[in-house]
């Protein structure tokens, strides 16, 4: 990984991109710190210093970098675009009209991507009203009853905040973009990363603080087990060759030739574990805003076994949603039948298999089969800190584990691909030699 990023900044053309990456990153990260307009920051830090975690908020404060509990103006980070682009991929299965626009190619997926902004805006000033109501109500960082603002009674005060908010989702979005067309890698992603990677360290040595060196060795040791399995589990693919009979078109014959489909046995990536967060979140959040929970069994029920994260019941449910959700997100992303119809389509076959159903059947199959151990290891990865939080009373976002290793090494190993890829087509000296 090292060698790579040598030799691109070898490379001028990679230079630069890089260094606009570098510089796109250091601007995303100045405006994570800068307070919004009206934020009374030194009642938030004194908050922040008596909160051990960051409760039913740790997802969405953990895509934004620490930024969210904060009050900055990238508040929000990038989960609103997050949320918009599951939302999207979901409708497309059930709109007609987004699948054709995914069918239409390069036109089509502007069309939807389009929209994706569209939505990202609606839900950040959504998210960005509900945030800035729980400041002005003093509940997002309890049991601090500090103002959090200047003028909590104030409605320019509130519409100020919420408009700086949504504008700060804009911005990275639009940073994402440029990263995308000027620079190495998925812009989205590569902010995700820096993101998760700014809580890191806080995170780490809250270990070394609380647990002493030996606790601080054991868990870098244990970390280090676990990014290797996390790497080797997403590398690891199932390829199902296909051939290509030859066919004559016009005066040119084509096919004859032989490839594969790789099916990845994490088909679905990180998607199932944020469904899984997000959805046990909402019980838990209604609950932390009831002030009386007495007489009442379903509050009473989650105030025992879900708050704080380490119930055994919470720990057995995430996991059954882990792997539902892996299941479901797979079965709306990998159509059997579509690729199936589209092999057939251009004289492709599998080799010992019948073109048509059996193809399909044969698909569906294998893909039941890979789906499951991928189930399992995002089930186990992301119990890891929960199960970290009950033994050695790490706090929740302990740093090996869980969404965050995923994305982390997800997103690195993803980058590091486009960076040798693009050395490749500028040094052709190891093929030719």
């Amino acid at each position: 990984m090292l060698g790579a990023f040598a030799n691109a900044f070898r490379t001028p053309d990679l230079r630069r991109k890089l260094l606009f990456v570098l510089l796109i990153i250091t601007i995303f990260r100045l405006g994570s710190q800068i307070p919004a307009p009206g934020v009374d920051v030194a009642n938030v830090r004194a908050c922040l210093d008596d909160q051990s975690n960051s409760g039913v908020y740790a997802l969405i404060n953990m895509f934004s970098g620490g930024a969210l509990l904060q009050l900055t103006i990238f508040a929000l980070g990038i989960m609103p675009y997050i949320t918009a682009s599951i939302i999207l991929q979901l409708l497309v299965v059930v709109i007609p009209r987004l699948e054709t626009l995914k069918k239409e190619g390069q036109a089509g997926q502007a069309k939807i991507t389009q929209y994706t902004r569209y939505l990202t805006l609606g839900l950040a000033v959504l998210q960005a009203t509900g945030i800035v109501a729980l400041a002005r109500s003093k509940m997002l960082l309890q049991p601090c009853n500090l103002d959090l603002l200047h003028d909590n009674d104030s409605t320019a005060t509130f519409l100020m905040l919420v408009i700086t908010m949504t504008a700060g989702t804009a911005v990275i979005m639009w940073f994402g973009e440029l990263i995308t067309d000027r620079g190495v890698g998925n812009g989205m992603s590569i902010l995700i990363f820096c993101q998760v990677v700014a809580t890191f360290p806080s995170s780490l040595w809250q270990v070394q603080l609380t647990q002493g060196w030996t606790t601080f060795g054991i868990v870098l040791v244990i970390g280090l087990i676990i990014i290797a399995g996390v790497i080797f589990i997403e590398q690891a693919q199932r390829r199902i060759p296909v051939q290509y009979a030859r066919r004559m078109v016009g005066r040119k014959m084509f096919g004859g030739s032989s490839t594969y489909i790789p099916l990845k046995v994490n088909q679905a990536g990180i998607i199932p574990v944020i469904f899984a967060s997000s959805l046990l979140y909402l019980p838990t959040m209604a609950a932390s805003f009831s002030t009386n929970t007495k007489g009442n069994p379903v509050l009473e029920f989650i105030n025992e076994y879900f708050i704080g994260g380490d119930h055994p019941i919470y720990m057995a449910t995430f996991f059954a949603l882990i792997v539902f959700f892996t299941y479901f997100y797979v079965s709306i992303t990998f159509n059997p039948e579509e690729v199936s119809d589209n092999m057939k389509k251009y004289g492709g076959f599998i080799p010992g298999i019948r073109a048509g159903k059996p193809t399909q059947d044969y698909l569906s199959y294998v893909l039941s089969r890979i789906t499951f151990p991928g189930a399992l290891y995002l089930g186990l990865i992301s119990l890891i800190p929960l199960i970290a939080f009950a033994v050695i009373g790490a706090n929740q976002n302990f740093p090996f584990g869980g969404t965050s290793i995923l994305i982390m090494v997800g997103v690195a190993l993803d980058t590091v691909k486009q960076i040798e890829s693009q050395l490749q087509q500028r040094n052709y000296e190891g093929f030719l030699s």
